[in-house]
């Protein structure tokens, strides 16, 4: 599947993955402060953003996708940073794709298995009826029923966008809906990722546990993690600056 991305700066590469329900848009500001010193794709994967909607969705196929994004664009290998669900989509291509992979950072998630815990977002967002609202703020009073937080609503309501005058998802909420089991899948392999990487978890977030020390040892034993301060799930949002300079202390400035 040809993913669609943006593609900003200079250096070498390095491909960031958003989290579910986002777009490759939640890293741009982060982007910005890091164009100066390497190359950046921001990815929508696949059933996200812009890129084509499809019924399989599981992170064997994510990885697959990033495999051809490199194809695509000639390169042997890039730098991975992928955030949540992204995470647990970089995690699958370092030990599916090792050789495509330069260095390795996961944010705010761990190797094990996540219970699903979006279902309420999941039926707010079915109840919008599409054919039925005239308006961004009849979908946010409707989903207000369901998710009582105004910026995850906001979050989320970047997903609906209009097409010929008419209001549309730019997910694939039906095959999400379905198959959002799969997104807390655990790694399950047999072998390790031995080359760096780095786990980057909100101080305030409860992702990262020190029950995933050991899982995180066994699949990645050339890592370490840090936890960013004051910061909770969504730390590249609350503590960019922080994010900014953790990554480009691990990947090397410029290098």
């Amino acid at each position: 599947m040809k993913l669609n991305y943006k593609k900003i700066g200079q250096g070498p590469a390095l491909v960031i993955l958003h989290g579910l329900f986002g777009s490759a848009d939640n890293w741009l500001s982060i982007a910005r402060d890091l164009e100066n010193d390497y190359t950046l794709y921001l990815v929508d994967q696949r059933n996200h953003g812009d890129s084509p909607h499809h019924e399989e969705w599981n992170y064997k196929v994510m990885a697959a996708d990033l495999v051809a994004l490199l194809d695509d664009e000639n390169l042997a290998s890039a730098h991975f940073m992928g955030h949540s669900m992204g995470g647990k989509t970089v995690m699958n291509l370092a030990m599916l794709y090792p050789e495509r992979i330069d260095k390795l950072i996961v944010v705010d998630i761990a190797p094990r298995e996540y219970p699903v815990h979006h279902q309420s977002i999941l039926e707010g967002l079915n109840a919008i009826g599409l054919d039925r609202i005239s308006s961004r703020k009849e979908a946010d009073d409707i989903l207000a029923e369901y998710e009582p937080i105004p910026t995850v609503r906001q979050f989320l309501l970047k997903n609906l966008s209009r097409k010929d005058q008419k209001f549309v998802w730019k997910i694939n909420l039906k095959v999400i809906t379905e198959k959002i089991e799969n997104v807390g899948e655990a790694l399950s392999f047999d072998h390790a990722f031995g080359k760096p990487t780095l786990f980057m978890g909100g101080a305030n977030s409860n992702y990262i546990q020190d029950k995933d020390k050991e899982d995180i040892e066994m699949y990645f034993p050339n890592s370490h993690t840090i936890f960013i301060k004051n910061a909770g799930h969504w730390l590249h949002a609350e503590q960019p600056t922080a994010v900014v300079e953790t990554v480009k202390a691990f990947l090397g400035k410029g290098q």
